[in-house]
């Protein structure tokens, strides 16, 4: 069973520290900003989610990236 929203960590491309993110794996493959909770910096996330609804992979990007 797939989960529909998943809590994720990642490291904020611009400043380094750690951020949270819900990911909604309903959605598909999925790439959207979001702002660092830290340095307030547009992150992209770049969103994979396999074939039975949960998330395989999470990238975060630079805005210039």
């Amino acid at each position: 069973m797939s989960v529909l929203i998943e809590d994720i960590e990642i490291v904020c491309p611009y400043c380094g520290e750690v951020m949270e993110a819900d990911v909604d794996c309903t959605g598909g493959n999925q790439s959207y900003y979001e702002d660092c909770q830290v340095c307030c910096a547009p992150v992209r996330l770049i969103i994979t989610v396999d074939d039975y609804g949960d998330l395989s992979d999470v990238k975060a990007r630079r805005e210039d990236e």
